[in-house]
């Protein structure tokens, strides 16, 4: 697996990520041993970057346990990133922010205890509290760093404002945002992060699964499942974009390749600062995505996926979009 250098500050990881939200969050119910075997999986096939959340655990920590269950033996081979920035505390859970430096110190302690770990390689702050101005949040996690607790500072869909103020405090050494050949919005903040010496994490590289060439319309997944509600499921914009995927299948069919693994190939095109962390339960999904570290793109192939997506998808990645700051 070829490796990647993520900001200025020293944070290395493999190409191509593993996103681990799906495993206890959003994409109906699964299976502990499953997750597991499909982490371990992924650092046989090179990936050193694994990407979880408290928020991901609903604040119970299952996530984190079970991501740090898996890399145990490999602790030291890999980058674990977690997240801070909700309020969990609140029953019931209504999407509240919470950025206090007091809760940033008691999640990331936690994390630690439930990743099994004396640090956590990359510290994200998961979305922007407006309550909370970005110098204490930036200046928080300088303190978690200079105790050893934490390596590098990162931010979650932020924008250029909130970067350069955090960035001014402790240095930000990744942003991580969804990208997608469906979602092409934060390409307006690359040349800030270019600027800066920052990297890029893109969450949700494969458009929730849609990418894939596996979607079903909303409705038909478990009922604890988002895409059940993503606007790109709903009548209209769903046959819109299955239509594009199938065309883009043709072209990755002419490559003799997956679509999914020319989405993931599109994406680490696009600059030498951009690392992917696509999620998955299967582990025959996990040698595909990996595979797509190897695939190289000709411009021709570019122009052709801009003239089937010029814009992106059909529809908002999210009923209610976050706003860049």
């Amino acid at each position: 697996m070829q490796r990647r250098k993520l900001g200025t500050q020293g944070l290395e990881v493999s190409a191509i990520g593993y996103g681990a939200m799906g495993l206890t969050l959003a994409y109906g119910p699964g299976d502990v041993q499953e997750g597991v075997a499909t982490l371990r999986r992924a650092h046989d096939l090179g990936v050193t970057f694994f990407d979880t959340a408290e928020l991901y655990g609903m604040g119970t920590g299952s996530n984190e346990t079970l991501v740090g269950q898996a890399v145990k033996d490999f602790r030291d081979e890999v980058v674990l990133a977690t997240k801070f920035g909700f309020d969990l505390a609140a029953q019931p859970f209504t999407g509240a922010l919470n950025s206090r430096p007091d809760n940033i110190r008691k999640v990331a302690d936690n994390s630690l205890r439930y990743l099994g770990t004396d640090h956590i390689d990359v510290l994200y702050q998961h979305r922007v509290d407006p309550e909370v101005p970005i110098e204490d949040v930036a200046g928080t996690v300088k303190e978690l760093i200079d105790a050893g607790k934490v390596k590098y500072f990162g931010l979650s869909e932020a924008g250029p404002e909130t970067i350069r103020r955090a960035h001014a405090v402790q240095p930000v050494s990744v942003l991580q945002t969804e990208y997608s050949l469906f979602e092409r919005d934060v390409e307006q903040l690359f040349p800030v992060l270019d600027g800066l010496g920052i990297g890029f994490v893109a969450y949700s590289p494969l458009g929730r699964g849609f990418i894939t060439g596996t979607a079903k319309p909303a409705g038909q997944y478990d009922a604890t499942d988002m895409r059940n509600t993503d606007p790109r499921w709903q009548p209209g914009n769903f046959e819109k974009n299955v239509a594009a995927v199938d065309r883009l299948a043709e072209l990755a069919a002419g490559k003799g390749i997956t679509v999914s693994q020319l989405a993931l190939a599109w994406l680490l095109a696009q600059g030498e600062h951009i690392v992917p962390i696509p999620g998955t339960r299967s582990i025959a999904r996990i040698e595909e995505n990996t595979a797509a570290a190897d695939v190289t793109l000709t411009e021709a192939d570019q122009a052709a996926i801009r003239a089937i997506l010029p814009e992106g998808g059909h529809g908002a990645r999210y009923a209610q979009v976050p706003a860049w700051i």
